[in-house]
């Protein structure tokens, strides 16, 4: 007897063979230098981050490497009261407590994550610490509040009023249902390489909305919301992290870039692995990918229509619409 998973898998990609034509969205536009030294540096995030982007640009320009780009890059999210997915403003967990998930990680493969921080701003930043003040590769709670502290990172309360209140609205029913591209903008995946071409990436967040206390996503998961690798490439996510943790996302797209794929045609693929692992979720679950490899080109795919994300450049800021693999009609 057939299973209701394997039923709901052939009859998903029946429907999709016989309407693909439907279905099937343009890809985004993206820089496709064969091997042009003006494509490098470069940064690309996740969402309409141009400020986030003008600031690792500015490190960039200057020489900088792109480890110290991608930090100051994921401050600025990280500082923004009105940005309720990251950092300070934040929405809060069901109990109303904003806690934080960071990563980072350079060019020697080096990492530092946070996870389930409260009270200090900038998790990118404690991340960092942890990557290079530490033997460990991820602080989690209390500890990794009592490591911050330490290297003097300010306790601060993290909630604002707007979270506040969106919080004792959400109380009212309490609710918890995943929302697909809310307010356009989620977690910040930033990566980029810098003039001597090498990468890193970062990614912080504060999670979903109303969250259980003590859940984690993929954002502080190296391989999950963020992986780099100096010989092929970078690639960050945004969106359902539960489906991204079970398929590793952004360490898939890195090894589809060392096979030989362009980063555009690797993020595609990882996204149709995805729907194909997990059809059923895939009606209200919004996965989005950025890369870049080591000649400068960029990719970024979605699930979904609605994902859009910012890419630096040749001295050009820009933000695009990703592909994405249903168009929504």
């Amino acid at each position: 007897m057939k299973s209701r998973r394997s039923f709901i898998q052939n009859s998903f990609w029946g429907a999709f063979a016989a309407t693909s034509g439907q279905f099937w969205e343009r890809t985004s536009k993206h820089f496709e230098p064969a091997n042009d030294p003006e494509a490098w540096p470069v940064v690309i995030a996740t969402w309409d981050n141009r400020k986030a982007t003008s600031a690792a640009w500015d490190v960039l320009k200057k020489g900088g490497r792109s480890l110290d780009a991608v930090e100051a890059g994921a401050r600025v999210p990280e500082a923004d009261p009105n940005d309720t997915s990251v950092g300070y403003g934040g929405f809060p967990d069901r109990d109303g407590n904003v806690t934080l998930d960071a990563c980072i990680m350079d060019e020697f493969g080096n990492a530092g994550c946070v996870t389930f921080l409260q009270d200090i701003k900038h998790a990118v930043s404690v991340a960092r610490k942890v990557m290079e003040k530490t033997p460990h590769v991820i602080l989690s709670g209390e500890g990794a509040r009592q490591f911050a502290v330490g290297e003097g990172f300010v306790p601060e309360n993290l909630l604002t009023e707007k979270a506040r209140q969106a919080w004792e609205n959400w109380k009212k029913t309490s609710q918890y249902q995943p929302v697909i591209n809310i307010e356009r903008h989620d977690t910040i995946g930033i990566v980029a390489m810098d003039a001597a071409r090498r990468i890193a990436g970062a990614c912080t967040t504060s999670g979903m909305a109303f969250k259980m206390h003590g859940r984690v996503g993929d954002s502080p998961v190296i391989g999950a919301g963020l992986f780099v690798d100096n010989e092929v490439g970078a690639a960050a996510c945004t969106g359902l992290g539960e489906l991204v943790l079970k398929t590793l996302g952004s360490f898939l797209l890195v090894e589809e870039m060392r096979r030989g794929k362009h980063p555009q045609k690797a993020a595609e693929a990882v996204v149709k692995r995805i729907v194909e692992k997990y059809p059923e979720a895939i009606k209200d679950a919004q996965v989005g990918f950025v890369a870049i490899d080591k000649k400068g080109r960029c990719g970024a795919y979605s699930i979904h229509p609605g994902f859009n994300y910012a890419v630096y450049q040749k001295g050009v800021n820009l933000t695009q619409e990703a592909g994405s693999l249903f168009s929504g009609k």
